[in-house]
């Protein structure tokens, strides 16, 4: 025998698996634009290379702050010379030994920088720079993302509305070829007006086919970029009109800035590399001679202290390399400023074409008001046999034209705002 409250618990349990099954369904058929930006940026091949710029980052600085680290070095050398330092009096009764000819030294050289005049600082400096530099230009190519997704998902949403605008003019042709026939039977109507709506019935019919094949292939290439499959039960939730924006935020406008701040550091490292640099060394190993030039045994060895390095010679180029560094900081400039003014050239033409459409479509119902009468009057004139099933299909044609229209500044309207919202990133 069940225990009723367990067979209650397990029927609560079950509705509950059912109704979030239910709930996953309904949320995977219906998809939002902004979904469709995140889904398109975290499956695009592009957005895995942020990655690897972070860990080339991190090794790349990890690997110039080993500069601050005692360097140390393995030398050896074996010679052989022509001549050798020889001492020129010769003293009775003392033999003053001479120096071989073949020499060998082998030793290690410990160093440790106390000043390099910041060179290592500023490397890691420019390293974090161009690695900025680097991700910023990944994030102008995945903002092209959201451009093409605009595309798609508005004639995907233009495509339904299309096929939900001809179905519904199928069914006025469905309820009109019904009178008609009925008419026919009767007598009071020619065969030939029946005859007329059949066909205008199976071009609505070819028109649906068309438009479904076309969402078709619109869903396929929507699909590949959001790594989600796109069906003829998958709803596109149509969007508000994104509010109007004028300032310009895209970028590409970062990425100049950060391409001139690495020029600017780039400057720094020149100044850096001609300062003198002071450390410590210290050096020890075997050789023959060792310190004792007069020495033809092998001996070891060790010697330290401070030593100075400083090369003249950059000097002679960093006023040009300044110079040049400068130049290219002008010219990035320049660029930005040409971005910005073509930028703003289009989102002129933008909210010009957005106004349009707002205009075009404030007077759509109006239209569509007077069409529907005019329609209204033709059916019935049909009816009485005053004109032909042509007369009434140019009519009904006309209601739909206009309906159609409708639809099509709606969505551009939509289409043209959130290009806007695209060219601003606003």
């Amino acid at each position: 025998m069940k225990h009723p409250y367990k067979y209650t618990m397990m029927k609560q349990l079950i509705s509950c698996c059912c109704l979030v099954l239910l709930l996953h369904t309904v949320d995977a058929q219906t998809l939002t634009i902004a979904h469709c930006y995140e889904l398109a940026r975290e499956n695009y091949p592009l957005t895995r290379q942020h990655d690897l710029i972070a860990k080339s980052r991190r090794y790349t600085i990890e690997n110039i702050a080993t500069g601050y680290l005692p360097q140390i070095n393995i030398n050896g050398q074996a010679t052989y010379q022509s001549e050798v330092t020889q001492i020129p009096v010769k003293i009775p009764g003392i033999d003053i030994p001479g120096m071989d000819k073949d020499q060998y030294k082998l030793y290690g050289d410990v160093s440790q920088v106390l000043y390099d005049g910041g060179v290592i600082r500023q490397q890691k400096k420019l390293q974090q720079i161009s690695s900025e530099v680097e991700e910023q230009s990944l994030e102008v190519e995945l903002y092209k993302l959201k451009d093409r997704i605009n595309q798609l998902f508005f004639g995907i949403l233009m495509i339904d509305e299309q096929v939900k605008q001809a179905e519904i003019t199928r069914k006025d042709m469905e309820n009109m070829l019904k009178k008609t026939e009925a008419l026919v039977a009767n007598g009071t109507a020619l065969k030939s007006n029946a005859d007329v709506l059949k066909a205008e019935l199976i071009q609505t019919d070819q028109r649906v086919i068309e438009l479904r094949a076309m969402r078709k292939s619109y869903a396929a290439m929507l699909g590949l970029f959001i790594s989600s499959n796109i069906d003829e039960n998958t709803e596109l939730v149509k969007p508000s009109l994104p509010s109007a924006a004028v300032e310009i935020n895209r970028p590409e406008l970062s990425l100049y800035n950060k391409q001139i701040a690495l020029f600017a550091e780039q400057k720094k490292m020149v100044t850096a590399k001609n300062i003198p640099r002071i450390g410590l060394f210290a050096q020890g190993g075997i050789g023959k001679p060792a310190l004792n030039m007069l020495s033809n045994t092998f001996e070891g060895y060790y010697l330290g202290g401070v030593r100075l390095n400083w090369s003249l010679s950059g000097w002679y180029t960093a006023k040009k390399e300044k110079l040049l560094l400068g130049i290219k900081q002008n010219n990035t400039d320049l660029q930005r400023q040409a971005f910005l003014f073509n930028t703003g050239m289009i989102v002129k033409q933008q909210q010009t074409e957005e106004e349009k459409w707002q205009s075009l479509l404030n007077t759509d119902n109006e239209i569509i008001t007077l069409r529907e009468n005019i329609k209204k009057a033709a059916a019935a004139q049909l009816e009485n046999g005053v004109i032909t099933g042509s007369d009434y299909i140019r009519e009904a044609n006309a209601e739909a034209q206009a309906k159609q229209s409708r639809i099509l500044h709606e969505i551009q309207l939509l289409l043209s705002g959130y290009n806007l919202k695209w060219t601003t990133n606003q």
